[in-house]
């Protein structure tokens, strides 16, 4: 089991910034790919960005490319997501998942473990 802890969630103002941060434990020892999404009241979870077990790949979603960084340190078994140029319509629950000893992978399905979420309010 990995378990996830999000936090770093808050309202902020349009143009603003916001840095998620994801603590994994548990058995984190063969690494994990890890990925952000995101789920607005009344729309299915949707992809934000992932990234691989060591860190040097990554990919976004059109909405989050150029605006969101997802990074990781793997010795603090941590994974973030700086979020920049914020817009109301990144309004939503962040979640953080990941996936034990797999290089990278992108679907929700492909996520075992998840956290509990953090609430991310951008204001016009």
């Amino acid at each position: 089991q990995v378990q996830l802890v999000e936090s770093g969630g808050g309202l902020v103002q349009a143009g603003g910034s916001l840095r998620l941060s994801c603590a994994a434990s548990g058995r984190t020892a063969s690494g994990f790919a890890a990925g952000w999404f995101r789920q607005a009241p009344g729309k299915e979870r949707e992809f934000v960005a992932v990234i691989s077990k060591s860190g040097d790949s990554a990919y976004y979603s059109a909405s989050a490319k150029g605006r969101f960084t997802i990074s990781r340190d793997n010795a603090k078994n941590t994974v973030y997501l700086q979020m920049n140029s914020l817009k109301p319509e990144d309004t939503a629950v962040y979640y953080c998942a990941a996936e034990e000893g797999v290089t990278l992978v992108f679907f929700p399905t492909d996520f075992r473990f998840w956290g509990q979420g953090t609430q991310v309010t951008v204001s016009s």
